[in-house]
């Protein structure tokens, strides 16, 4: 449906090979909206990462990454495996890395009997795999300033970083003007089918597009995997406010029943937790998919349900949503 609305009564040009067309338009507008000057579609986010860290380490093979990163984590040892890139993890256990840990291995690896320079540091930011935790704007302008300072090249996995100016105070921009590249997902909150963008100087985007096909991430017509995007990117940010607004209205309500109670992590981005007392929280879920509401089971050892923000929350009415939550205490 949103694909038919997005190209009805559209003179729409397809892309050739993920070139040209709609796509072209998208990038132009990401590279406005990030406040870099070039930027080039990806198929997925682990490819986007692994472009630009690849390009960005040149012969200095060594990348600093967060042990709880993404690239770390779930792309398989890609970096490693297929482009020879050698990832150190800091940070166990935690979003922000601290400059101390970076220092500490740019002195070490430089400083080795075989020298062996830090090439890129990569980060995250919001971290998935802690709640979507963001790490400081001040620790993060620390760190990337010593990085110039020793050359380091820098990039910003970034995929879900338009929910960081509501909870940071600080623009897209701001933050992606930290860091040489970008990777922005598209599909996370701009319904995109799939997709991703990566972003930074004209320098480091021309040509990419050669590199993206030797690694089969040139999709013969992408156009249709993100014809929808260029109108949710526009009104996300205002649209995630509303989304906040609106839930912290429902969290006011569910407190007030006394059955539910709810915290929000104290570096948090898009989730809050939710308990509840009173029912089996699998039989509690289960009654609001049956009045049309889906939320994610509860972790199956604290009955704690992870929940995410987003503007899908606006479809009905925050005192509307509480009345479904608890009518559905009960059969």
């Amino acid at each position: 449906m949103l694909l038919d609305e997005a190209t009805k009564g559209r003179d729409l040009e397809p892309d050739n090979y993920s070139r040209g067309g709609l796509v072209a338009e998208l990038e132009r507008q990401f590279a406005q909206l990030l406040g870099k000057e070039a930027a080039m579609f990806v198929p997925t986010g682990t490819l986007a990462n692994h472009l630009a860290v690849r390009k960005l380490a040149g012969n200095d093979r060594r990348v600093l990454v967060q042990a709880e990163s993404h690239l770390y984590n779930d792309s398989g040892d890609c970096a490693d495996t297929l482009s020879g890139l050698n990832l150190i993890p800091l940070a166990q256990g935690r979003s922000a890395v601290e400059l101390v840990e970076v220092r500490h291995w740019v002195e070490r690896s430089a400083g080795g009997r075989v020298e062996t320079k830090v090439g890129v540091i990569s980060i995250e930011n919001p971290v998935r795999r802690n709640g979507h935790d963001m790490v400081d704007f001040g620790e993060l302008e620390r760190i990337c300033g010593y990085a110039r300072e020793q050359g380091i090249r820098l990039h910003l996995d970034g995929a879900r970083m338009f929910n960081l100016p509501f909870h940071s105070g600080r623009s897209v921009r701001e933050h992606a003007a930290l860091f040489d590249t970008v990777y922005v997902s598209l599909w996370k909150h701009f319904n995109g089918a799939s997709g991703a963008i990566l972003a930074g100087d004209a320098g480091f985007i021309d040509g990419l597009f050669h590199m993206r096909r030797m690694f089969g991430g040139a999709l013969p017509q992408a156009w249709p995997q993100v014809a929808v995007v260029g109108k949710y990117a526009e009104s996300y940010e205002e649209d995630y406010a509303k989304a906040w607004q609106a839930t912290d209205r429902l969290i006011a309500l569910l407190q007030a029943d006394g059955r539910f109670e709810v915290s929000k992590p104290p570096n948090g981005t898009s989730r809050f937790l939710l308990t509840v007392s009173g029912v089996a929280p699998d039989d509690w879920t289960a009654r609001l998919r049956r009045r049309g509401v889906i939320l994610p089971y509860a972790h199956p050892g604290s009955g704690v349900l992870a929940l995410q923000v987003n503007p899908t929350v606006l479809r009905t009415s925050p005192d509307a949503l509480a009345q479904i939550f608890i009518a559905s205490m009960k059969d």
